[in-house]
């Protein structure tokens, strides 16, 4: 169970677990916004005040966004296909 305010986590996997070229661009377009929504979610509150599943998932996603460079912009370009060249 996620956090008050946050994707659930359920939501979450399964839309990790769907290969984008099987969402309509409207699914990509919606999960880019409600990604960004939870990122800004996650920086607002800080992990001290947070579930410990939640706090878990944010430094997770925090390391992994660390390690590829990946704002919160970049996300939306890569969910709605603009990173392609």
């Amino acid at each position: 169970m996620s956090d008050l305010g946050r994707k659930d986590f359920s939501t979450k996997a399964k839309e990790e677990l769907t290969p984008d070229h099987s969402k309509s661009a409207a699914q990509r377009v919606k999960e880019g916004i409600t990604d960004t929504t939870d990122r800004a979610a996650a920086g607002v509150n800080p992990d001290s005040n947070k579930s410990t599943t939640q706090e878990a998932f944010d430094k997770t996603r925090r390391e992994k966004d660390h390690q590829t460079n990946d704002g919160p912009i970049d996300k939306v370009k890569n969910a709605l296909g603009l990173d392609k060249h």
